[in-house]
């Protein structure tokens, strides 16, 4: 046989095989609420590949470098010692702070986390147009792995918390560390919702992920990372605001998470009760404005998976 011939061949063979296999339904399945669930489903039984990709991202951060994963302790440390030295002794802010190293980077680690999903995942699926174009896979896998891949950076600054504050001695074990817990739970959950709608929208505008960018940058300074939580509060007293205005910044997701750090690695108190120094104390209710904010981010979460498979069908046409 001619070497046309065996192509004609393989044609057919192939032809022959894929009308036997069985059609499947993809793009947009189920109502408005079952959809949600046949996407987790999809992407559950596509698990292994969403572990691979999110090896893939971890090791394509550090390829070729010689330090490889060293670089994820070397960032959180510098991060300390410039905060520390520029915020804490240039500027003063240690003065009014005890163990201000230890209550600044309380609130870095936990922001970190949430800056670097939100931004990931921004740009997961224009990172990632080339496998969008050609294969049908779940596209939340590419937004979801690019999340999980942040886990090792987040793992290697809880190592330098966990180090600082034993070196200061505001480590103390006890039921306090579950406000880390919940810190954490809550800042995943929102983080995941805005990333997955903002991943479908930067898809039709490619402005988002620069705009994400400045609003990520700004939330570190509307969070009580460098100062105490109450300066807002008299703050809008003295200009006048309503008081709603303290209380929308008091239960902001990340606000929220921030404090729930503070209280289980800087400030547990005694016999594990979080306050803050000269007896002030956390705000009340903390661990239930955690929750509740909790529960508020699955239903964005839901929401936002509906928007990003609404928004899914043209994306192979808009990359």
């Amino acid at each position: 046989m001619t070497q046309s011939q065996d192509a004609a061949a393989a044609t057919i063979e192939r032809n022959r095989r894929l009308s036997q296999e069985p059609l499947r339904e993809t793009g947009i399945r189920g109502n408005f609420f079952s959809g949600f669930f046949i996407a987790l489903a999809d992407i559950w039984n596509r698990r292994e590949l969403l572990d691979l990709l999110i090896k893939r991202e971890i090791k394509a951060r550090y390829k070729d470098s010689a330090l490889g994963f060293l670089w994820g302790l070397v960032r959180p440390l510098t991060q300390l010692l410039i905060y520390y030295l520029v915020l804490g002794h240039f500027l003063g802010a240690a003065r009014n702070i005890p163990e201000f190293a230890v209550f600044i980077f309380a609130g870095l680690t936990l922001y970190g986390l949430a800056a670097e999903i939100i931004g990931s995942m921004t740009a997961s699926i224009v990172g990632n147009a080339g496998l969008v174009k050609k294969v049908y896979l779940p596209r939340e896998i590419f937004p979801f792995a690019a999340a999980g891949s942040t886990a090792f950076n987040f793992g290697m600054q809880i190592l330098v918390l966990l180090g600082a504050a034993m070196i200061s001695g505001t480590l103390v074990l006890g039921w306090h560390f579950v406000y880390a817990i919940a810190a954490i739970v809550v800042v995943i959950v929102w983080s995941l919702a805005f990333g997955l709608a903002f991943s479908a929208l930067n898809v039709y505008l490619r402005d988002m992920q620069y705009l994400v960018e400045v609003v990520v940058m700004l939330l570190m300074w509307f969070s009580p990372i460098v100062y105490f939580w109450q300066f807002v509060g008299t703050t809008a007293s003295d200009l006048g605001l309503p008081p709603w205005v303290a209380e929308v910044y008091l239960n902001n997701p990340l606000t929220l998470g921030v404090l729930g750090f503070q209280a289980a690695f800087w400030a547990p108190g005694a016999n594990g009760t979080p306050q803050f120094p000269d007896g002030v104390p956390f705000p009340e209710h903390l661990m239930l404005r955690m929750v509740i904010a909790t529960v508020i981010g699955l239903i964005a979460l839901f929401l936002a998976q509906r928007l990003f498979s609404r928004l899914q069908g043209n994306f192979a046409q808009e990359l």
